[in-house]
């Protein structure tokens, strides 16, 4: 079996190719990371970061939705205690998240787990999920890390080119680059569509989301939607039981 013999390289022969073929299907989604990460790079250079933090802080978080917040929240000095408490409530939906994809990942090692949970982000997740779904056999080690080193990389690339060229460009969001990821994660949502009655909690997660947006200020609106969406999605499952 060619995914447990390594050739002379030391590579795994399938798990190259199931890596190309996560590469190949994360592309579309790199190119609606572009001008997602150009505006977060282009927003830090604006709040004084410089074009090295830039990449350390999008490499070491690697969590668009944080760091977006901690951008719009960030002084000089900053209230550090603040941007943590915010970036930890904006991530914590990766908790859930993680809690969604660990029934596909018993088969990995924890040293393959850990390194899977650091680089996941929503696209990842998502694609990787929906890919161990279909093939019924738990996640591709190969292809999961196709599609996330793909996506690690070019934000990482993107959001330091934003630091560079957005001084030059000015406010680069009035182009309606800020709309990019938005559209991409929508289309990602629509290929895991499984029916009307399987979306409730879709739907539940979004009206608690809007909701607590626009009651309680902060980023308590993130957990909120998390949160009922999972809950209403238990309810439904024991309905059906």
């Amino acid at each position: 079996m060619t995914d447990y013999v390594s050739n002379d390289t030391g590579i795994r022969p399938e798990r190259a190719s199931e890596g190309w073929r996560g590469f190949q299907d994360s592309i579309p989604v790199m190119l609606g990371f572009v001008p997602f990460a150009l505006v977060l790079g282009a927003q830090a250079a604006a709040k004084g970061f410089s074009v090295a933090e830039v990449p350390l802080m999008t490499g070491l978080n690697f969590g668009g939705g944080s760091e977006f917040a901690a951008i719009e929240l960030w002084t000089s000095p900053p209230h550090i205690l603040l941007i943590v408490a915010i970036t930890f409530l904006v991530n914590s939906r990766h908790l859930l998240m993680g809690a969604a994809l660990s029934p596909f990942m018993r088969h990995l090692s924890k040293k393959q787990a850990f390194l899977a949970l650091f680089f996941m982000c929503d696209e990842s997740w998502a694609m990787g999920l929906a890919d161990a779904r279909k093939s019924g056999a738990g996640l591709s080690v190969g292809y999961f890390f196709g599609v996330a080193l793909g996506l690690y990389f070019s934000w990482i690339i993107f959001t330091t080119i934003g630091a560079v060229v957005g001084p030059v460009l000015g406010d680069i969001s009035r182009y309606g680059f800020d709309m990019a990821f938005p559209a991409v994660f929508l289309v990602m949502l629509a290929g895991m569509w499984k029916g009307a009655r399987a979306a409730l909690p879709w739907l539940v997660s979004l009206l608690v989301a809007a909701t607590t947006y626009l009651i309680i200020p902060g980023a308590w609106y993130v957990p909120a939607g998390a949160l009922s969406g999972i809950f209403s999605a238990f309810l439904l499952a024991r309905g059906n039981a």
